[in-house]
């Protein structure tokens, strides 16, 4: 007698060691078991992964073939692959970094079914070995993660991607297509489509808010503030992986080095490292033997890391699309984590650099590339808004993506901060005047300059372009240097003035500078600017756990479940140091905490546990529950 095909809530649970389903999960899933077409736009630590993986485990169960997941990122599939294989799934992968006998056991695996499960790299698709293994078995899923990348006008695009449908047509049968993104605007979505021919699609757009993760922005006024903030903000978090991002290969280089001089266990990730370094620092922070990584935006988009606790922009990112994907690499396991943009007016001219040197895309016509070059401004524009707005920043965060959001979330930098209002008609009017007797002359600065002749300075540049006979030279001379800057900012994000592109920026006047200037509507009003008061407050704590919901924070137990939990990060360290993989792979710090709060006596009550598959239990289930029995001097009954 045939043994039944296995349920996806069967699945879920007794191979990932999960009650139930995220939301849109379960949906997604019917609707590719039941063989239609998914196009699913959720943010990062979402579940897009069980999205296809307890798919590929039920058709596999009933034999219908292999589900192929392409990714364009090999580092994540390794991540992906030994996570599963820790759980007892048949996974494997297919990239340039295996060897000819490596590649041939894969192709076996598929041919011979032995394999539910393998990660392919777009370029992949097209090689004859791999075409010629598939036939045998069947294709029964397709997977396209990353699915952004198919688009010309997404953030990622990757040509090879645009193949995939060459692969889909060849194929003596075609298998429903899930494509899966975290980001992607309207205008992507259609690419996505249209680029993989999706056939009627179930569409998941699925709320882009991250709940536990609490939004900052800080604006220190120089480079050796932001290095104090930097370092202060990490060092309270010493005993935390976090990851710190930077613009420049140089800027890594100097902030790793700050980090390293104050003691911190950092290290380093960019292009212009060797590859085998590139890989051996990867490690280090992926095993936890160095707590932070400062790297390019090159580090991240292929790490399935679940215990980041921090992600920090020292410097700023080029859009809100860029930032939510590298900040969203936090808390992945759903513990509340901490995401820090450093912001420096100066940033906006590094950004505006990189964008300029950017290469030209060569697949797109003259008209096409103008049409890019402005969104790339826009989004750029967004991003210092995002920056300098005294507005909740989650909500900023969820409107920009289309969702409708509550005006405060008391759990970001601004919504924590007490702001006091400010006229600052008089003195907007006298920066904006200074910007205008420059105008008439026919000369304009950047804004340090206008800083400069504003508060009467005898710098060199100052006088040697005769800006100290302006009437406004020195009109705000009481004035501090850091709160004239602030006003031309925010002249800047009115719209009052506008600030040029380019290597050395310059202030200048706008459309509406002689509408503000001769206070006409709408400047007829005062202009009040929203100020910090005091440092900011701490951020709401939810309410102690219920049987109902499973605890994910360690702030969240007891006395002796903060004991627990150090006690089994040992254990479980000490078990990942003997196996050679990451922590993270035997049970990720939402598991632990988890453990901590339900402090099972047996195998069955291990079970309970969020994220505890048959697997695992059978695996190392007497080792956790011995420690528990002994932490908490309870008998076990393993």
């Amino acid at each position: 007698m045939t043994a039944p095909s296995p349920t996806p809530l069967g699945v879920l649970k007794t191979t990932f060691g999960y009650e139930s389903f995220r939301p849109h999960q379960a949906e997604i899933v019917d609707a590719a078991l039941s063989g239609r077409d998914v196009l699913a736009v959720m943010p990062t630590s979402a579940g897009k992964s069980i999205c296809y993986q307890v798919p590929a485990l039920v058709l596999a169960a009933r034999r219908a073939g292999v589900t192929l997941v392409v990714s364009p990122l090999i580092s994540l599939m390794a991540d992906q692959v030994g996570a599963l294989r820790q759980a007892g799934v048949a996974a494997s992968y297919l990239n340039s970094t295996l060897s000819a006998s490596e590649r041939a056991g894969v192709l076996r695996g598929i041919s011979d079914g032995t394999l539910a499960l393998v990660y392919v790299a777009p370029e992949r698709l097209g090689d004859p070995a791999f075409l010629q293994a598939l036939p045998v078995r069947g294709v029964a899923l397709l997977a396209v993660d990353e699915a952004h990348c198919i688009s010309q006008w997404g953030n990622d695009f990757r040509p090879s991607y645009q193949h995939i449908i060459d692969f889909l047509d060849a194929l003596p049968v075609r298998p429903p297509v899930m494509a899966l993104t975290a980001t992607a605007t309207r205008t992507v979505r259609e690419d996505i489509r249209s680029a993989l021919g999706l056939r009627d699609p179930f569409v998941v757009l699925a709320s882009f808010d991250r709940p536990n993760l609490s939004f900052a922005v800080a604006r220190p006024s120089s480079r050796a503030q932001k290095d104090r903030a930097l370092v202060a903000f990490c060092r309270e978090r010493a005993e935390r992986s976090g990851i710190v991002y930077c613009s420049s290969r140089r800027a890594v280089e100097e902030v790793c080095d700050t980090l390293r001089d104050e003691g911190l266990l950092a290290t380093r990730y960019h292009a212009g490292l060797t590859a085998e370094e590139r890989s051996r620092n990867q490690d280090d922070f992926l095993y936890d033997r160095r707590r932070v990584m400062v790297a390019t935006n090159a580090f991240g988009m292929g790490i399935d890391k679940s215990n980041v606790g921090y992600v920090v922009h020292y410097n700023l990112p080029l859009s809100l699309e860029n930032y939510y994907q590298e900040a969203g690499r936090a808390g992945r396991d759903g513990t509340r984590a901490d995401c820090l943009l450093l912001y420096s007016p100066g940033d906006v001219h590094t950004a505006e650099f990189l964008l300029s040197r950017s290469e030209p895309r060569e697949d797109l016509s003259e008209e096409q590339r103008a049409q890019l070059a402005e969104r790339d401004a826009e989004r750029l524009r967004q991003m210092v808004f995002y920056a300098t707005t005294t507005d909740c920043l989650r909500a900023f965060i969820l409107r920009y993506f289309g969702e409708e959001a509550p005006a405060y979330c008391g759990n970001c930098s601004n919504c924590l901060t007490d702001f006091e209002e400010v006229d600052a008609t008089t003195d907007t009017l006298k920066v904006v005047s200074c910007v205008a007797r420059m105008a008439q002359r026919h000369q304009s600065a950047g804004a340090a300059a206008i800083v400069d002749v504003l508060r009467g300075s005898r710098a060199e540049r100052v006088l040697r372009r005769g800006f100290d006979s302006l009437s406004t030279y020195g009109i705000m001379a009481d004035v501090p240097a850091r709160r004239i800057r602030a006003l031309i900012d925010e002249l800047v994000f009115r719209g009052v003035l506008a600030r040029t592109a380019g290597d050395y920026p310059t202030v200048g006047l706008s459309g509406a500078s002689g509408a503000f200037l001769r206070r006409e509507a709408p400047w007829d009003e005062p202009f009040v600017l929203k100020v910090a008061r005091g440092t900011p407050r701490v951020a709401r704590v939810p309410v102690a756990p219920d049987k109902a919901r499973a605890a994910t924070d360690v702030s969240e137990l007891d006395e002796l479940g903060r004991a627990l939990y150090d006690e089994l990060a040992e254990l479980r360290g000490e078990l990942a140091r003997e196996q050679g993989v990451p922590a993270y792979f035997i049970f990720n710090n939402a598991t632990l905490v988890d453990m901590c709060a339900k402090r099972p006596r047996d195998l069955e009550g291990l079970l309970g546990v969020s994220g505890v598959g048959a697997k695992k239990a059978e695996r190392y289930g007497e080792l956790f529950l011995a420690r528990i029995a002994e932490a908490t001097g309870a008998g076990s009954g393993a």
